[in-house]
């Protein structure tokens, strides 16, 4: 997917590769999304993180024309979940609950946070003080609606579906109104969004370097790290038989790219 560049706010200042984030989002099957607790409901007052399965698009009509060149991240979750009930409040509610100097009028939904992170290879240096990981990480800040437009709702699900397996909407049973009923799906209109990246191999000690002996004794170098998705397993209630191939050849080839990076950025 195309990614854009973020402009830098005081959100993103510290942070570096804004036009990344869209990739790493995309290429993170569990995303991490957090908010604060409303105090209405009597709960403890700590904000809350939950792994929710998204993805980013570009939904032909847009809510904001002015920002149509912008993508908005998708997350699915059950239409009585917390995070679920709250963005619906709110935006019945027509409540502003983050700031916007730019923004013509007031946000609806709720301010939410967006995290997605992926681990490429352990660097083991020559001392504990400079081991570190290469990774991938993307975070973005926006607030969070409930999608209502049935087609914009339909366009979610298939999005959300072909991202996690491509072509599996098109190769399953359509949802029933039960389903897409007890199903929500949240809209998240990113103001501000950066990634961070760690590639290559150990930063050592330039005394550490002269230390023929002490280099000779630690090993040091990156473990690899990569998602490896295993042989698929049918359930009990399969009787369609062999795994199909647009399943197999997306295992193969996810995971070849994987452990292909993994080691590429390793050097």
């Amino acid at each position: 997917m195309d990614d854009q560049g973020w402009q830098k706010t005081k959100l993103n200042t510290v942070n570096r590769y804004r036009n990344r984030v869209n990739t790493i989002v995309d290429e993170t099957p569990i995303l991490h999304v957090s908010f604060a607790s409303s105090a209405a409901d009597g709960e403890p007052p700590f904000p809350l993180i939950l792994p929710m399965v998204g993805c980013t698009s570009a939904y032909p009509d847009p809510p904001h024309p002015a920002k149509s060149e912008s993508r908005v991240v998708y997350l699915h979750g059950s239409a009585t979940s917390r995070i679920i009930r709250l963005a619906k409040s709110a935006d019945e509610a027509g409540t502003n609950d983050g700031v916007n100097e730019a923004a013509e009028e007031p946000h609806r939904g709720i301010p939410i946070c967006v995290a997605a992170t992926q681990l490429d290879g352990i660097v083991l240096a020559l001392t504990p003080n400079h081991h570190s990981c290469n990774y991938r990480s993307a975070v973005l800040f926006g607030h969070a609606h409930i999608v209502t437009d049935e087609a914009e709702r339909l366009h979610a699900l298939e999005l959300l579906t072909d991202n996690l397996v491509p072509s599996r909407w098109e190769n399953t049973r359509y949802p029933n109104a039960t389903e897409l009923k007890s199903t929500g799906i949240l809209r998240v209109e990113v103001e501000s969004a950066s990634a961070k990246i760690r590639t290559g191999t150990t930063g050592e000690d330039r005394g550490d370097v002269k230390d023929e002996e002490l280099r000779r004794r630690v090993w040091s170098g990156v473990v690899p790290a990569s998602l490896q998705l295993g042989k698929p397993v049918a359930a009990p209630t399969d009787l369609s038989g062999e795994v199909p191939k647009y399943i197999g050849e997306w295992v193969e080839g996810r995971n070849q790219r994987s452990e292909q990076y993994a080691h590429d950025v390793a050097k």
